[in-house]
């Protein structure tokens, strides 16, 4: 049975995740100098964690972690809840903060609810596939996600409440959602979008959407960041000004540079081959996991797989759009890239569950 999970795991998807992270840590020693290198320190500290989490999740079988999603849904929503009453970081209670370390609840989420929305799916669709399109079916499918995105919403994190929804929208499509609930969704989202933003949107929230449609409006306040980031990835040119030598980065007009703007980071030092490589990469990765999506030996790996390639590609198009200044800012961080050890771990798992789907496909019923 090992040597056939060996063979049938999609490696690629770990070749690319291997690249994406020496890159990103390339970045962050270069953003990090005039700190002493912490950042850089805490990413390989929390990598080193990650390593042997990763294997723990590729030998156990999925369908034995998709058993236990209820409980890691019910802890994921008690910790959802418990970190509301934290101190605010930057304006949000969005981390537990242990020391010099800091513990973000909505980024493991991103498991329990991935693994739980997929096994309640299947129970549902368990006398016929087609029994999502029933009403009431559909609504227990959109209360699994609602009720952490409503929880994640009031701390605020709009960013990581909008990954929830990628993941939902390609898990219902995999599931076979009727085109009937798609047209009405696409209606509602057109007439509530500006609803929301005239009468629901904080203020700040309001500030990020203008200051996308025009960054000039405000170039020392709101549209600072996003002006800064432009020029950096605009200077990288093709191949870089180099590793220690990006002006934006090392004299400080780029911030955050280890986080929501490490791609301007690249952009800048390593220059457009890199940064196109970065690009490259992730789309492997997430047409990679829509193949183990398509390949998996059952319903229940086929949903696992295409929630998390909804995740990692609203990560890819909403951090590299927003360093663009194609996207509003939403502070979402770059998977395998960005420093955040909430992120790099939770981001490792999710890649351990696709390589466990992936080495048990149906591929393994011919190997002899």
């Amino acid at each position: 049975m090992k040597k056939k999970l060996t063979h049938n795991i999609e490696w690629g998807i770990l070749v690319c995740t291997i690249l994406l992270i020496a890159i990103g840590l390339v970045a962050l020693f270069s953003s990090t100098q005039n700190s002493d290198y912490e950042e850089l320190k805490k990413q390989i500290m929390w990598l080193i964690v990650s390593i042997p989490v990763m294997i723990v999740v590729i030998l156990v079988n999925y369908e034995f972690i998709a058993k236990i999603s209820p409980v890691l849904y019910g802890l994921s929503l008690l910790l959802l809840i418990g970190v509301l009453f934290t101190e605010p970081i930057n304006g949000a209670t969005s981390w537990f903060s242990i020391g010099p370390f800091t513990l973000q609840p909505s980024e493991f989420a991103k498991i329990a609810i991935v693994l739980f929305l997929a096994y309640v799916i299947v129970k549902l669709q368990k006398k016929h596939k087609d029994d999502i399109n029933k009403i009431w079916k559909l609504a227990l499918s959109l209360l699994v996600v609602a009720v952490p995105v409503l929880l994640i919403i009031k701390q605020p994190d709009y960013g990581t409440a909008l990954a929830f929804l990628f993941a939902l929208v390609f898990m219902l499509y995999a599931a076979g959602i009727g085109k009937r609930y798609i047209i009405t969704a696409i209606l509602l989202i057109v007439i509530l979008v500006p609803v929301a933003y005239f009468f629901v949107l904080p203020e700040h929230a309001k500030t990020r959407i203008d200051v996308y449609l025009n960054p000039n409006l405000d170039p020392r306040g709101a549209g600072y960041n996003i002006i800064q980031s432009k020029l950096a990835i605009g200077a990288g040119q093709a191949f870089g000004m180099g590793i220690l030598k990006g002006n934006q980065t090392q004299l400080g007009y780029l911030y955050p540079k280890t986080t929501d703007f490490i791609f301007a980071v690249i952009g800048e030092e390593m220059g457009f081959v890199v940064a196109g490589t970065v690009i490259l990469l992730y789309i492997v990765l997430i047409i990679k996991a829509t193949k183990i999506a398509k390949t998996a030996k059952d319903d229940l790996g086929s949903y696992i797989a295409i929630g998390i390639a909804g995740i990692f590609f609203f990560h890819m198009i909403e951090n590299i759009g927003m360093t663009m200044g194609l996207l509003p800012i939403t502070g979402i961080p770059l998977p395998f890239v960005s420093y955040g050890g909430s992120s790099l771990l939770t981001n490792l798992i999710l890649i351990a569950i696709l390589l466990n789907i992936s080495g048990r496909r149906q591929k393994a019923l011919f190997v002899e």
